[in-house]
């Protein structure tokens, strides 16, 4: 079996070490907001050049707080693209806001000339949402937020290292916000979850709404007092256990990204004249290649096929946000989102991950050729 996906080699790999991680962690007495934790926002934030950041609970959360620091309220709009994860869309809506979607362009982006077409005077902030490992337009993106005076919460979730015109992503709106789920470029054996900003105001605020809205001395993880609120808040806290692995899986992310990208090469070298469409990699941007994300109108049929052959695949997504009977009587712009419904009922997502090796990737080549040129 080809798994789509696994944590277990990389463990066996590095299991010595990161139970050493663990152990010290559990040694120093310290569950919560301890010196693992400092140490990894200190790092990340230098990582990826930005001024100030905050450890939380998941992607998810990142996403909600960042929505809460700017004020967002009921009724406020956000707009973001149609084809994101369901997170995206539960932050919007679990801070109060209601999404505002926009279709996608080839690339699986969205589409930066049909923002302003959705902005009115009830949109309060734009999500875009670097998708797959592929940075948005950010140069048409901030000129619409500055030129509407709206907030940008960029979604990093599947991005974390990725670049446009040379700057990581996160970087540029007021919020970036990232997620270490296990599956994702840093991925931690539980769930995580970072906002970047270089303002300073707003990161004492999302340092504050984390955690009930308690105050924080400076830049420090120490409390003014731990039973006083200033704000309300949400509890949302990454654990001492898992800034420790982080910390230690940190320093070799551009590692990772460079076997994805090694194992990108090669399927976009085998896979290029069998009518697949294969990713769009910008000009302007420095793809890290979380997924590997291919389109036929024979999807189903393609995934069965691999199935049968234990090659796993996943749909990454198969259904439009507006749908879903959870959101379809709030999106607004159901008629303009075609793209967006083209492209979820025939994309599928090969295996990429660092530990995959490359005879396994050309043995995915191998089959899938097969498959698509004398079997359908």
């Amino acid at each position: 079996m080809i798994k789509f996906w696994s944590y277990k080699q990389e463990y066996k790999k590095h299991k010595i070490s990161l139970l050493k991680k663990i152990d010290n962690s559990l040694a120093r007495g310290q569950t919560f907001f301890g010196s693992e934790l400092k140490k990894f926002e200190e790092n990340f934030v230098k990582k990826y050049k930005s001024k100030y950041g905050v450890a939380v609970g998941s992607g998810t959360d990142a996403l909600l707080i960042s929505l809460k620091a700017i004020g967002i309220k009921p009724g406020d709009q956000v707009i973001t693209a149609a084809n994101t994860a369901i997170p995206t869309i539960s932050a919007i809506m679990n801070a109060g806001g209601i999404p505002r979607l926009v279709d996608i362009t080839e690339d699986y982006l969205i589409d930066t000339s049909k923002i302003e077409k959705e902005i009115n005077s009830k949109t309060k902030a734009i999500i875009p949402v670097h998708l797959y490992g592929q940075s948005c337009n950010m140069s048409e993106i901030m000129k619409i937020s500055k030129k509407y005076r709206v907030h940008v919460i960029e979604d990093c979730a599947q991005s974390q290292g990725a670049k446009y015109e040379n700057k990581f992503v996160g970087t540029f709106g007021q919020f970036g916000c990232f997620s270490f789920y296990p599956t994702k470029i840093l991925g931690t054996y539980g769930d995580g979850g970072f906002i970047l900003t270089n303002n300073y105001n707003l990161y004492k605020k999302i340092k504050r709404i984390r955690f009930y809205g308690i105050e924080t001395v400076d830049n420090k993880n120490k409390f003014k007092d731990k039973y006083y609120s200033n704000e309300n808040g949400m509890n949302s806290r990454l654990d001492e256990i898992q800034a420790s692995i982080l910390n230690y899986k940190l320093g070799m992310v551009d590692s990772f990204i460079k076997k994805r990208k090694n194992i990108a090469k090669i399927y976009l070298r085998e896979l290029r004249t069998i009518g697949l469409k294969l990713p769009d990699e910008n000009l302007n941007s420095f793809h890290v290649y979380h997924l590997f994300t291919v389109y036929h109108p024979k999807r189903n049929s393609i995934i069965n096929k691999l199935n049968k052959i234990k090659i796993e695949t996943r749909v990454i997504y198969p259904y439009p946000i507006h749908k879903m009977k959870a959101y379809n009587k709030i999106i607004y712009n159901q008629k303009n989102l075609k793209n967006s419904e083209i492209k979820s009922k025939g994309i599928f997502c090969l295996p990429l991950y660092p530990e995959l090796k490359n005879q396994d990737v050309k043995s995915i080549c191998k089959n899938l050729k097969k498959i698509i040129e004398k079997e359908l």
